[in-house]
């Protein structure tokens, strides 16, 4: 085996070393080196041999860009806070928020080890924000705190690992190979899976034998055909990983699994996107949450019409209301009164930015009447001026709002007027491989694809997180399952 200060370099080695590595029979390979295959790979290391194969330059996954939210009951973040708190209470939240539509199986087997996988972490130094664990953030919140995240987001994730990363390398227990690509799993005659066809950046492969093998390479979020075949929806906005190709979806169906959790997509508001040609980058995300921001401005979908409470107390309401509009596009409304003297609804944009954006940007517009505006928005002109005027009326006359607004500070009455186009988006998979209690890929009928496990977004956010961003349901589970498969679930002779 090669030692630590060459373990995370191996994109190097030369192909004799490959073919050497080749002629091997693993005890695991597991397929990614982000958040989940860093604990699957760590802990079956201590009692196995293990390849991870990552197609990055780099270790770590999409953790060098999450928030790395995580959360879990029975912590010792909780406990220096005089913090009660019970499996049996996150799982009710979870399922409170997300509308019992996380897998009840999964869900459960998260929140009963999720408490030990944060304490793990713990005990290698990671740590969290000073006034963390809360109850929540950008979206529903818990009724316990038991929310939090490391001053260096995802990243404090992987510096707590990394150093056992580079110790199991020194014992001799795990390789890593970087810059390098599962192409295929190799399976028997009798379905079982016996290892992974490899490809390095120069395009030569090489057949890895294993006697178990995991999938741990996220999930189809940078690949717009994937994405709107499993979720019936465009990938809008192109913010995830760019290894998001769902390369691990792809193996599973090979080997005889299948997919779900596609209908379980949840849409994020407020993406200002660059331009009009599907995947856009973003320009900014506009603060729609009412809980950090309450709302100014009104919203209206392509009709010019309201369809949703602006300052609704629930997140996870007005997500769903924006999926149910045409494209999931929503503009918000405002006047210059309204653009002054509100808190930035771009954050970090002052009202000269915004007037300035509406010269230059396609989803920016301004007007001097309601009217205009709306032909310049692409908005139907006599249904907002209707929209703007049922809005003023109530207000003025102290009526309640239409939509039971609460927050109406001021009417939309003084020109310019501005509209400003947004996108529902999201930078997750909903759609995954189906698995087990065990997590082991399992086959339409229910029966496992015998050695094939997967962890991590290649099961899709949507199994946790439910139809809804549910708090810390996506870094959580992946760490937990991963440090489940190697204590436990993998079986080594």
């Amino acid at each position: 085996m090669v030692h630590a200060g060459a373990a995370l370099a191996l994109a190097t080695v030369a192909l004799p070393f490959r073919r050497a590595l080749a002629q091997e029979t693993w005890d695991l390979i597991v397929v990614g080196g982000g958040t989940a295959g860093l604990p699957t790979a760590l802990f079956a290391a201590e009692r196995a041999r293990v390849l991870v194969i990552e197609k990055a330059p780099v270790l770590g996954g999409t953790l060098d860009r999450s928030t790395g939210q995580v959360a879990a009951a029975g912590t010792v973040f909780q406990d220096a806070k005089g913090i009660e708190d019970t499996p049996d209470a996150h799982y009710a939240d979870i399922m409170r928020i997300n509308g019992a539509t996380s897998d009840p199986a999964l869900t459960r087997l998260l929140v009963d080890h999720a408490g030990a996988t944060l304490n793990w972490l713990a005990g290698h130094g990671y740590t969290v924000r000073p006034e963390h664990p809360v109850t929540g953030s950008g979206h529903d919140h818990f009724r316990t705190a038991r929310y939090q995240w490391g001053l260096q987001n995802g990243w404090s994730i992987y510096r707590a690992m990394e150093p056992l990363v580079k110790q199991a390398v020194a014992r001799g227990q795990l390789t890593v190979l970087l810059n390098t690509s599962a192409a295929g799993l190799i399976q028997a005659a009798d379905g079982a899976i016996t290892g992974v066809v490899a490809e390095d950046s120069d395009g030569q492969r090489l057949d890895f034998r294993a006697r178990q093998v995991v999938l741990a390479s996220g999930g189809c979020a940078s690949n717009p055909a994937m994405y709107e075949e499993l979720h019936d929806v465009p990938l809008y906005c192109q913010v995830a990983h760019p290894n998001s190709q769902g390369i691990g979806l792809t193996l599973g169906l090979s080997a005889g699994g299948y997919l779900r959790g596609g209908e379980k997509y949840a849409a994020l508001p407020g993406a200002i996107l660059a331009n009009d040609y599907y995947p856009s980058p973003p320009s900014a995300i506009s603060a729609l949450n009412p809980t950090l921001r309450p709302p100014w401005e009104i919203l209206v979908n392509s009709d010019g019409e309201r369809f949703v409470q602006e300052d609704h107390p629930s997140m996870n309401h007005i997500e769903h209301a924006i999926a149910e509009q045409p494209g999931h596009r929503h503009w918000a409304i405002f006047d210059q009164e309204i653009l002054d003297k509100a808190p930035p609804l771009v954050p970090d944009w002052d009202a000269e930015q915004v007037a300035a954006a509406c010269r230059s940007h396609p989803m920016f517009r301004a007007a001097d009447t309601i009217g205009d505006l709306a032909i310049r928005a692409g908005l139907n002109p006599r249904q907002l001026q209707r929209t703007v005027d049922a809005y003023n009326k109530a207000r003025a006359n102290g009526r309640p709002d239409p939509f039971s607004l609460q927050h109406r500070p001021l009417a939309i009455a003084k020109p310019p007027y501005y509209a400003v186009r947004m996108q529902g988006w999201t930078l997750v998979s909903f759609a995954g491989l189906a698995v087990n209690d065990r997590l082991g890929v399992i086959q339409a009928n229910g029966q496992p694809v015998q050695n094939l496990y997967a962890v991590g977004e290649v099961i899709g956010a949507g199994a946790t997180s439910g139809r809804a961003y549910t708090n810390g349901m996506l870094v959580t589970p992946a760490l937990t399952f991963g440090r489940l498969l190697g204590q436990q679930f993998l079986e080594f002779a």
